[in-house]
């Protein structure tokens, strides 16, 4: 009897990470057909093979093809797939050590420090290289990078509690809010013309050596997600709890949270600042594989990557030859399904 009992047990439970699975690489589908979508569109349309034949084997298109697929199409679609997974990624850890369903980089400021180091790049003209972009981008995760170096600080002082940081991160939200103000009041016509359309967030500003950071942050950042994968599912149950199962709450907080700012900083810096992404995409994937971080994670970026790629797509196509801010589309798009998320579920997540 009690074999009989293990073994029904046991099936469930296979059938249950059989789904999971198919549910993230339902999602992971989903991206690439955005993906490819958002590289066919533009100017010059692309058809779906010629897309796919230029990943596979670019000499086998013509000049002008090649060249629209992989100096203008590619790096901007690359982007958005990177920047989709990385702020997912950040968010899904960030509800997950704060404990809070609102959490995702700009809950910390990490996203309102990036957007005044980018600004202050613009209105001051502080310049490390001849590159403007990479000025910007450089100064945009610094800042960043500051200030989670003072959130940690003063989390060590009072301890580590989701309480602390959530409370000095609403500090750091106001003063880089405060200081991005002062830039754009002492900005001139110009300059403040590029510090709102930085500030929105957008993919024309895409390289390949961008992306290369981007996804180097990623290789950086997933092995200690996923070493951590069992504590963060723990740290679910509750402080307490956790801590009763060997999990030191303070210092795994305190490595995600560095985890968390070098993907968010190293997201806006070179693709501005991008709401919604880090707070639908966790609640999507949360919605389907629940909270074990072996799915909740590969599912959040997943998720991350459709949403940030199906925007890149539609930031091209509702004004032919105008690429819209891809901030305003994820807003856009991110409210409603945010909504929809929340009204439709029939039992408290959190």
């Amino acid at each position: 009897m009690t074999a009989t009992v293990t073994e029904h047990i046991l099936a469930e439970h296979r059938g249950v990470v059989r789904k999971r699975r198919r549910i993230i690489l339902a999602l992971s589908v989903g991206a690439f057909i955005a993906f490819v979508i958002s590289a066919m569109v533009g100017p010059v349309i692309l058809s779906p093979g010629e897309v796919l034949r230029g990943l596979i084997a670019p000499n086998n298109l013509d000049d002008t093809a090649r060249t629209v697929l992989w100096r203008l199409r590619l790096p901007m679609s690359v982007m958005a797939v990177l920047v989709g997974m990385s702020l997912a990624a950040a968010g899904a850890q960030m509800q997950t050590i704060l404990n809070n369903p609102l959490a995702e980089p700009f809950t910390l400021g990490i996203s309102a420090a990036a957007a005044f180091g980018g600004a202050s790049a613009i209105v001051m003209g502080w310049a490390a290289t001849s590159n403007a972009q990479t000025n910007l981008a450089a100064m945009a995760w610094l800042s960043a990078m500051l200030a989670t170096g003072v959130i940690l600080v003063a989390a060590v002082v009072r301890g580590a509690s989701a309480e602390t940081m959530i409370l000095l991160g609403i500090g750091m939200v106001f003063l880089f809010q405060a200081l991005l103000a002062l830039m754009q009041y002492r900005a001139t016509t110009e300059s403040l013309q590029q510090i709102v359309f930085w500030s929105m967030g957008s993919m024309t500003r895409a390289t390949w050596g961008g992306n290369a950071m981007i996804g180097l942050a990623l290789l950086l950042s997933l092995p200690i997600m996923i070493a951590a994968s069992w504590q963060l599912t723990a740290l679910r149950l509750g402080d307490a709890r956790a801590q009763a199962m060997g999990v030191n709450v303070n210092r795994l907080r305190m490595v995600m949270l560095i985890v968390v700012a070098l993907l968010s900083a190293t997201a806006v810096a070179f693709a501005g600042v991008i709401g919604f992404v880090g707070l639908v995409g966790p609640h999507v994937a949360r919605i389907f594989v629940g909270e074990d971080q072996r799915y909740f994670l590969p599912a959040s970026m997943a998720a991350g990557a459709l949403i940030m790629s199906g925007a890149h797509a539609a930031s091209l196509l509702i004004i032919p030859g105008i690429a819209i801010p891809i901030g305003i589309i994820t807003a856009l798009l991110g409210v409603p399904c945010f909504m929809l998320i929340i009204l439709s579920r029939k039992r408290v997540i959190w």
